[in-house]
């Protein structure tokens, strides 16, 4: 039977940024990445978002945009929890976005509650009272549910996490579901809602594609695009901060993910009249190209909704996907269950669900 650990059996260290994944510093960093796997399989059931340290490695390094920072809890020389923080650095931003690790075989010891607290005392020392994360659970909906406070989907109120989020005293704001589509299958459908999404667009709108880096003819409109989706996507009640992009920005994204070994596959709408790009999709892989796809960002932007640019950016990207990643199993992504537009296209693609997130928020003290 599990006990509580004395949290002063713990130490906590700040995880260092290694130059290289064999550089004499690089175990925590890696082993904070082993961690995140490991707790993400347990919780959703599957390892659609294993996420290995060489991916993770060029984010950690290139800090310009947006702070990462982290800390591991160790006990008898063994990692056994981690904390990871990214803080946004826009002018006026904050929030802190977050994830506490705790491996299955150290939970209920008190190692979750000394990283809560490492948390709350950095974001203060960042001078921010907003700390925000998601919990994953798996898609069995059986038993008692915690509703969403915006009215659709609800994750287990029974699941350990739950409990803990409630008893570390966070808000429960929104869910989120994770459904894939099987890239293995009939693209017969796909093929369809294209033809049918590229006639009601009509020709006041036409696809562009790309496979990162972003061609310098569309940094621009596609920094614009990126920062709306700080805005312009349901978020309930989390506190958000526009996102500033140039094309300089998505210069320095692009180079981290390529570091990262990232294949990144675009296709965006654009408004023909005004030459600016109005939608687009992100298909993205790392170096194991046998592993799940991941779609990232989706956004129509509000004033061009209503052509079925979202059907048309989702399926022509897949259909190109095909080609540029035969291997890959399935995509993966992630929709607000209040977004009934874009889940509405992922259904009838043949997206299913995998998996849920609760998102959590607690504002500090001061």
């Amino acid at each position: 039977m599990k006990t509580m650990m004395d949290a002063a059996t713990l130490t906590i260290t700040r995880i260092p940024v290694p130059a290289t994944l064999d550089a004499a510093d690089a175990g925590p960093f890696l082993e904070t990445a082993r961690i995140a796997d490991e707790v993400c399989r347990y919780y959703a059931g599957h390892d659609y978002f294993d996420q290995d340290a060489a991916e993770q490695l060029p984010s950690w390094q290139d800090q310009t945009d947006r702070l990462q920072l982290g800390y591991t809890a160790e006990r008898d020389g063994e990692i056994v929890g981690a904390l990871t923080m990214m803080i946004p650095l826009e002018d006026g931003a904050n929030n802190v976005e977050f994830d506490v690790m705790v491996p299955p075989a150290h939970l209920d010891r008190g190692i979750e509650q000394a990283l809560f607290a490492v948390l709350e005392t950095e974001a203060r020392a960042h001078g921010r009272s907003v700390v925000q994360t998601w919990t994953l659970h798996k898609p069995d909906l059986s038993g008692p549910q915690l509703a969403s406070p915006t009215g659709l989907g609800s994750i287990p109120a029974d699941d350990p996490q739950t409990k803990l989020m409630l008893a570390q005293g966070y808000s429960f704001e929104q869910t989120e579901r994770n459904s894939v589509f099987d890239l293995t299958g009939s693209f017969e459908r796909v093929e369809a809602m294209l033809a049918e999404a590229r006639r009601a667009a009509g020709a006041d709108y036409r696809l562009v594609t790309w496979t990162s880096p972003t061609p310098d003819e569309y940094k621009d409109g596609f920094a614009h695009v990126i920062s709306r989706m700080s805005t312009d996507v349901p978020t309930g009640e989390l506190v958000w901060v526009e996102e500033a992009w140039d094309a300089a920005r998505v210069e320095r994204r692009d180079k981290r993910l390529l570091a990262g070994g990232h294949t990144v596959s675009v296709t965006a709408v654009q408004h023909v009249p005004s030459g600016e790009i109005v939608a687009y999709n992100e298909l993205v892989i790392a170096a194991d190209h046998t592993a799940p796809t991941h779609q990232w960002g989706t956004l129509v932007l509000k004033e061009h909704r209503g052509h079925r640019l979202g059907a048309l950016v989702k399926c022509a990207n897949l259909v190109r996907w095909r080609d540029l990643m035969p291997d890959s199993p399935r995509v993966s992504t992630f929709n607000a269950e209040e977004n009934r537009p874009m889940l509405d296209i992922n259904e009838a693609i043949g997206f299913v669900p995998a998996s849920y997130a609760g998102a959590w928020k607690k504002t500090l003290d001061a």
